[in-house]
């Protein structure tokens, strides 16, 4: 992945935000061509500390036949993600350019056993199941034995070893305080999820961008209490 400095998570950062979003696209090549499929995920860690992805496939998935071997996988999650038109910043002579976060994740992918796989099953709805409380929870064990065996036969639980991480996190840090606030301000009136999103990472991001604007928002609400 290509990351210039500016837009540059560490470790952690990359890794909360791939935990968090729990969905991406997995990539393997067959010698020929890249097979790749979206899918669930989620993180667990070795006891040294080594991040593991764990997720399933259908046993017919071609990249059934490409796991355990010697070759590397890629995941590559991403986030929300918006375009910015040169006409919103304050400085001239700009350009048009993409916002957004994405993080990579890459190692060798083995084949879990089937103790494995019935543990990844629960861990990985539990996961989902759990952003959606108060509801109660769903857990495998509300299918009948017999269904829940077949659902088992027709999938195959894998396990990324992440050996290298990498994250780009564009929202435009290298641009001037006066650029950066006009920007995520621009992308808030799109009236769009993503842009709306991103308006919001960036102002968690550089707060001090927006200091001059909310000291004025204040003034102009205090002058208006006091009016006569």
């Amino acid at each position: 992945m290509y990351t210039p400095p500016p837009f540059k998570p560490d470790r952690a950062a990359n890794l909360a935000f791939a935990e968090a979003r729990g969905f991406g696209m997995v990539c393997a090549w067959d010698g020929v061509r890249p097979i790749a499929s979206p899918l669930p995920f989620y993180l667990s860690f070795a006891d040294d500390g080594t991040p593991r992805a764990l997720f399933h496939v259908a046993r017919h998935n071609p990249l059934v036949k490409l796991a355990g071997g010697a070759n590397p996988w890629l995941l590559a999650v991403s986030g929300a993600d918006a375009y910015v038109s040169p006409d919103w910043y304050v400085s001239p002579d700009q350009v048009p350019t993409w916002l957004y976060q994405s993080v990579h994740l890459t190692g060798t992918v083995r084949v879990l056993s089937d103790g494995e796989l019935a543990e990844q099953i629960d861990t990985l709805s539990a996961k989902f199941e759990n952003r959606l409380l108060p509801k109660k929870p769903w857990v495998s064990s509300k299918m009948t034995a017999g269904r829940l065996d077949a659902m088992k036969k027709a999938i195959v639980g894998l396990e990324m070893t992440v050996e290298e991480i990498e994250g780009s996190f564009k929202l435009n840090q290298h641009k001037s305080e006066t650029d950066y606030a006009a920007i995520s301000n621009a992308l808030a009136s799109q009236g769009d999820a993503d842009a709306s999103e991103i308006a919001s990472l960036m102002r968690k991001a550089r707060p001090q961008a927006f200091m001059t604007e909310t000291a004025a928002t204040n003034e102009a609400t205090t002058l208006e209490r006091n009016a006569p």
